[in-house]
C-alpha cells in the first residue's frame, strides 16, 4: 500500500508540473504571436473613441466604422469589436461629443463641421 501511495504523489507532482509548463507554453506562444512593439503595447489601454478619434484626425475625413476598426487594429495592434464600436461612437454622436455621424455607420468629427 506503500508504494501506491508513493506513486499516487509522485503522479500528482509530476501532473502538477505538466500544467504549470503548459501554461508557460501558452503565455510564451502568446506574448510571440502578438507581434506588437512595446510601444504599441502600451498604446493598448486607451478606449476605443480615443483610438477612433485619432485614426479620424488622421484621415481628415469621415469614415466607414470598417474602415476605423481596419485602421486602429494596424495602428494599435488591437482588434476592435464592430458592434461595440458603433455603440460607443453612436453615444459620443447623441451627446455631441466629438463625433457626429455622416451616413450609416460611417462617422466623422464635430470639429470639422465647425470649418465647414
Amino acid at each position: 500500500m506503500e508504494e501506491e501511495t508513493k506513486e499516487a504523489v509522485r503522479e500528482v507532482i509530476l501532473s502538477t508540473f505538466e500544467v504549470s509548463l503548459e501554461s508557460q507554453l501558452r503565455a510564451v506562444r502568446k506574448l510571440r504571436s502578438e507581434g506588437l512593439h512595446p510601444a504599441k503595447r502600451a498604446e493598448r489601454g486607451r478606449s476605443q473613441p480615443s483610438m477612433a478619434y485619432d485614426i479620424l484626425i488622421e484621415s481628415g475625413m469621415p469614415l466607414h466604422v470598417n474602415e476605423i476598426i481596419g485602421r486602429i487594429a494596424h495602428r494599435f495592434g488591437v482588434k476592435i469589436d464592430r458592434e461595440s464600436l458603433v455603440s460607443s461612437l453612436s453615444k459620443k454622436v447623441v451627446r455631441r461629443d466629438r463625433f457626429f455621424r455622416s451616413g450609416k455607420n460611417t462617422f466623422g468629427l464635430l470639429e470639422w463641421e465647425v470649418d465647414e
